[in-house]
């Protein structure tokens, strides 16, 4: 069996800089990138952005659709309904995986970001902005990701330095803002390789292991339901 790592870039909303992030976090970490669901062709793809601004290995969409609207009604203008059961990971080494939107951002009459989740059965790292009412948005994404038993490996704020916030949201969402990013201006490689991943998050980067089955299956290597919780000395209530 051949061990890998990846990891799911999940936003509190949409326009929260989960690109910006996964760029970053490519870069350092020296993964690939996949973005399976696009929705919005009329500028450059997100990763198209990635891949300039990281200089990594982009894999191609599993679909590319042209309104810049939510999934599923972007699908439905051209006819096409997303289906998950088939969708597969990407062979390589390393990957962070970009959702669309948020959490429960819908895909198609039944299925949301969070299935997808499941499907390729990946952590998460959650994108929130530090914006006036992140708190609750943040409190209810992570709420919503333990109740379907997702792995939450922390938060990454982005936006201007807010104490107050990441104090908050460790406090009643019990988890770990394992990096703060900045809003770059200008935003382009250099800065993004300026910015040094912090210790908390490499360690949280820990529990990204998955394995590759015979049967072509991809399974969590580990059990950790929370697992910045282990990193935090966080003890989550069953």
């Amino acid at each position: 069996m051949n061990k890998k790592q990846a990891l799911f870039v999940c936003g509190t909303d949409t326009h929260v800089g989960k690109t910006i992030v996964s760029a970053w976090l490519a870069h350092h970490w020296q993964a690939t990138y996949w973005k399976p669901i696009q929705s919005g062709l009329e500028e450059d793809s997100d990763s198209q952005r990635v891949a300039a601004l990281a200089n990594v290995t982009c894999h191609a969409e599993a679909w590319r659709l042209k309104a810049p609207l939510s999934p599923h009604q972007a699908a439905a203008q051209e006819g096409i309904d997303i289906q998950l059961h088939h969708l597969t990971l990407p062979s390589t080494p390393r990957l962070v995986v970009e959702g669309a939107g948020g959490l429960l951002t819908p895909l198609n009459k039944t299925q949301c970001i969070a299935h997808l989740i499941a499907q390729l059965n990946l952590p998460v790292l959650l994108v929130a902005r530090t914006a006036l009412g992140t708190i609750n948005h943040t409190c209810l994404t992570i709420e919503a990701i333990r109740a379907r038993g997702i792995t939450l490996l922390g938060v990454v704020m982005v936006g201007d330095k807010n104490a107050a916030q990441c104090t908050a949201i460790e406090h009643y969402a019990q988890t770990s803002v394992l990096a703060e990013i900045p809003w770059f201006t200008p935003l382009n490689p250099s800065q993004l390789a300026q910015l040094a991943m912090p210790t908390l998050l490499k360690t949280a980067l820990a529990h990204t292991n998955i394995t590759d089955q015979p049967s072509g299956y991809l399974v969590r290597s580990d059990n950790t339901r929370d697992a910045i919780g282990q990193a935090h000395n966080h003890t989550e209530q069953a």
